[in-house]
């Protein structure tokens, strides 16, 4: 999954990359309904789970290894800096 890639590339040790990647896999868990495939495209989906991404590495400096409060702190940025499922520049499928 292209999401998992972003907290990939990210310039951190193995114990903390594996700490993001709960931490996301959690986040993740959490909202998932809001873009479940009966209601988000394939490409809302994945641009929600790349804004995710992106929200968990903005929080990772503040919140170390905790995977609870780094969960916590992702979903909050991402949600301050998301559209939320029905993104209006959700292109239209035909």
């Amino acid at each position: 999954m292209k999401a998992r890639k972003v907290l990939e590339g990210a310039s951190y040790d193995p114990d903390t990359l594996k700490t993001l990647y709960q931490a996301f896999d959690e986040a993740w868990a959490a909202i998932s309904h809001m873009y479940s495939s009966d209601h988000s495209s394939e490409w809302a989906i994945e641009k929600a789970r790349f804004g995710l991404a992106n929200a968990t590495l903005a929080v990772a400096p503040l919140h170390g290894k905790d995977v609870e409060a780094l969960k916590d702190a992702a979903l909050q940025h991402f949600a301050l800096t998301s559209s939320g499922p029905g993104d209006p520049a959700e292109p239209i499928s035909n």
